[in-house]
């Protein structure tokens, strides 16, 4: 799925780092990517899409919650979840001091973590923080803004912020129409299929290409969905 959440699983335990990649990459709504050291993750998220990182304390070349200090300082405003052995409130604070959103002591159950996960990815979706790919476009939703590889602006409204991530959420799935119009105006608006379709009209005049022939935006089977 091009829309997936992108997970950085940051552990020098071979088999802790192999299990969590297995098991989080069953859903479609996570791709992992994977770190042995501090200096490695901090790598990753400096060149790569990384939309949550899951990051130990122990790590062999640097304490993984000074690694999540330098991230920070770096630019990275993704979530961060930090694994550790140790359980004392110090050790916590310390952490979350450092910039990390929540704290999973081991050994854990895999359920609590995707809970933790998805609530902090839900956190961030709907903060000024977030940030999205759509086709050629940086997706700001908290700015209502669209930012082109050239670094151009494209101011959006309210509702069509509303509507790129509804259908971003969606990831290649169709949106009926119906469904849309209860998402984005509300199931007791009173609106219609038209408005809705005014609005895509234009959009598409803002983001794509050519808006006679949809690329990014694309009518199908009785709705809309977003094209990588």
């Amino acid at each position: 799925m091009s829309n997936a959440h992108r997970l950085l699983v940051v552990d020098d335990d071979p088999t802790l780092r192999d299990t969590l990649t297995e098991q989080l990459a069953l859903s479609d709504a996570f791709e992992v990517v994977t770190a042995e050291t501090a200096r490695g993750a901090m790598d990753r998220v400096a060149a790569e899409r990384v939309d949550l990182v899951v990051m130990d304390v122990g790590l062999p070349d640097l304490d993984g919650r000074e690694a999540v200090r330098m991230m920070r300082q770096g630019g990275f405003r993704g979530p961060v979840i930090m694994l550790t052995g140790q359980v004392s409130d110090s050790d916590t604070v310390q952490g979350l001091d450092a910039g990390a959103n929540d704290y999973v002591t081991k050994p854990f159950k895999l359920a609590v973590l995707l809970a933790r996960i998805r609530a902090q990815l839900r956190q961030y979706e709907a903060s000024e923080d977030a940030v999205f790919q759509i086709g050629p476009y940086t997706f700001r939703p908290g700015a209502k803004l669209l930012v082109g590889e050239r670094g151009s602006k494209l101011k959006l409204t309210e509702k069509e912020t509303a509507i790129l991530r509804f259908l971003y959420r969606a990831g290649r799935q169709v949106v009926g129409r119906d469904t849309l119009l209860a998402e984005v105006w509300g199931y007791n608006a009173q609106v219609t299929t038209h408005t809705l379709e005014t609005h895509i009209y234009r959009l598409r005049q803002k983001i794509e290409p050519n808006p006679a022939t949809a690329s990014i935006l694309v009518t199908e089977g009785g709705g809309y969905k977003l094209l990588p």
